[in-house]
């Protein structure tokens, strides 16, 4: 499998020849896939499936639905390294002659994606810091439990997977008990300040009450094809899991939390406060933005963005007459009471439903490509509601599973419209639901680049959808116009805030209130989103470096083509290669350029 003999043997035999068609031969060769080449992309997908069986359940893969590996164990941590290592050097024996254009954007990648994999090893802050309020497998394995999940609870084997996969899950509770305890001890721990917000998630796994505990919530759904014998079989297994080892896990990791590791909690906000933290956030910073940006370059243009979108919200705040400086306007836009205007959550979500249908007649002038994969929208699980963003859920590899856009409403009467239109093209269509639907579909790309992700394309893509609301027929209410310049401007604050907490001492009260100062948010929601980048150092920067680039792109492809662009053409070009770092993102879109002068 790993010798390239099959294929190119052909032509160095052709290479020694004299006669008139070598050449010609040699390059029809060098145009044929490689096929061992594939078959390394398809053998690094199957194992990395086998580390991570999580990524096969969402991507709706069942083989490895009864298994949870505890990610945080010495043995798991160490197969890991190996993979990573293998596929490097198995990378470094390969000739970039010997591919065609697409495999040699699919080794950029996958060198790509295993450098930066082996590098993170270096740092011991995912080790020792296992858990947080808004990232954690703790959040992804509670979705699953509730069986509104990519979890699949239709048939008794598929119950009976669940059961198992809980016995790897509890010892990865153990786990991050064991590493935080460590973590204490060598100076990675939590701010306090997000130790409390992680401690009602970790209370209400050790609740009790089994009949209303979220992990039981599939066996008061279970499918009437099931047999009376089944039911009752399974209602005493998933009982005596809950009793003997999830509860029990929970209470444990929950008195460990709200003892221990409260008082341990740093003071401090950002992870320039841990050790080895400032290298660490430059590792993040590369990670999400696939740039070699430094956090000084990036707090800067923060500030020049947050200046530019500063003064289109003075247009705004003039056209809609109210007097007032734009802080006072971000108050009056917080508080008015018109901007809140539902009484029943399902009402929140028919508005988004009605904006779809008002932005149909337009998407076929700027996509001539669209998913098949179907599309819901739904409110967030209550268990995670009050401390959720809206959000995006990939459908699965197959089809059978809708993209879901998930909408917290934890007080509807509370909930502010004034930019749902932009959060539904950013999260929807044609922002997460588009991007990420055509590239799990695309039959063209390897399996591993299907369920691919980088940040700062994928948010990039997404920040860059809002900018599309008049081409789409939406944005002729001023409100919903600010409402978009609200969420740009809200990308472009976390430029100076993220690199403000982990590269320049901010507190997270310093934060807060430059957030407050720049945009129309709810201090609610802004403490929030403040506490999600201390979470994860480097995440929010991704957004508005992507946006920029593929900003940046089309207004290139718009002055240099001319009467010859073509903006679904653009998108297409955009879509095409699923998820990539930005520079194979901008090498594409240059080549296309060129192509069509």
């Amino acid at each position: 499998m790993r010798t390239f003999l099959s294929i190119f043997c052909l032509v160095i035999v052709l290479a020694s020849c004299k006669d008139e068609k070598t050449e010609e031969n040699t390059e029809t060769a060098m145009t044929m896939p490689n096929e061992d080449f594939d078959k390394l992309l398809d053998s690094y997908y199957e194992e990395g499936l086998q580390l991570n069986p999580l990524n096969a359940t969402y991507a709706g893969d069942n083989r490895y639905n009864d298994q949870f590996p505890n990610m945080l164990s010495k043995s798991h941590i160490d197969k890991t390294k190996s993979y990573y290592t293998k596929y490097l050097n198995e990378l470094n024996n390969i000739a970039d002659s010997t591919l065609t254009d697409s495999q040699k954007m699919s080794k950029a990648i996958l060198k790509w994606e295993v450098d930066m994999a082996l590098e993170d090893f270096k740092f011991k802050q995912r080790e020792l810091v296992p858990i947080d309020q808004m990232w954690s497998p703790h959040l992804s394995v509670g979705q699953l439990a509730s069986g509104a999940g990519a979890q699949p609870f239709e048939t008794v084997e598929d119950y009976n997977n669940w059961l198992k996969r809980l016995d790897g899950y509890t010892e990865w509770l153990q786990s991050v008990k064991n590493n935080m305890e460590k973590g204490i001890s060598e100076g990675y721990v939590l701010p306090k300040s997000l130790i409390v917000k992680v401690l009602p998630q970790i209370e209400s796994g050790a609740s009790n009450d089994i009949e209303n505990h979220l992990f039981y919530s599939p066996i008061k759904n279970m499918p009437d094809s099931f047999s009376e014998e089944d039911k009752a079989t399974l209602k005493d297994a998933y009982t005596a899991k809950l009793n003997e080892k999830i509860i029990p896990a929970y209470k444990s990791l929950y008195e460990f939390l709200k003892t221990d590791y409260v008082a341990a909690g740093r003071e401090s906000s950002g992870i320039n406060d841990t050790p080895n933290g400032a290298a660490y956030y430059n590792y993040m910073i590369k990670l999400f933005t696939t740039t070699n940006m430094t956090a000084d370059e990036i707090h800067n243009l923060g500030l020049k963005e947050v200046e530019r979108i500063s003064a289109e919200m003075e247009k705004v705040k003039e056209q809609v007459g109210f007097e007032g400086d734009l802080k006072s306007f971000f108050n009056h836009v917080r508080t008015n009471k018109e901007l809140m205007p539902f009484d029943d959550p399902q009402e929140v979500i028919d508005n988004f439903n009605a904006i779809h249908e008002t932005m149909k007649p337009q998407i076929n002038k700027l996509f001539d490509v669209k998913p098949k994969t179907a599309f819901e929208v739904r409110r967030t699980e209550a268990f995670r509601e009050a401390s959720a963003s809206a959000e995006y859920n990939q459908g699965s590899l197959d089809g059978t599973r809708p993209g879901i856009f998930y909408v917290p409403i934890p007080d509807v009467t509370a909930y502010n419209i004034f930019s749902d239109e932009a959060l539904f093209l950013h999260e929807a269509i044609p922002g997460h639901h588009y991007q990420i639907s055509l590239q799990q579909e695309d039959t063209n790309l390897p399996q591993f680049r299907k369920t691919l992700w980088y940040s700062a394309y994928g948010e990039g893509w997404a920040l860059y959808s809002e900018s599309l609301g008049k081409e789409l027929g939406l944005y002729t209410d001023p409100y919903q116009y600010f409402g978009m310049l609200g969420m740009e401007m809200h990308r472009a604050i976390r430029l100076v805030v993220d690199t403000g907490l982990h590269s320049k001492g901010w507190t997270r009260e310093q934060a807060i209130q430059y957030s407050l100062d720049h945009e129309a948010e709810s201090e609610a929601s802004i403490t929030s989103e403040i506490e999600r980048y201390m979470a994860m150092p480097g995440q929010a920067l991704s957004y508005k470096i992507g946006q920029l680039k593929i900003k940046e792109l089309r207004a290139k492809a718009e002055k240099e083509l001319g009467t010859n662009f073509d903006i679904s053409e653009f998108h297409n070009e955009v879509l095409e290669p699923g998820c990539v770092p930005l520079a194979l993102l901008e090498d594409k879109i240059n080549a296309w350029i060129s192509a069509n002068k």
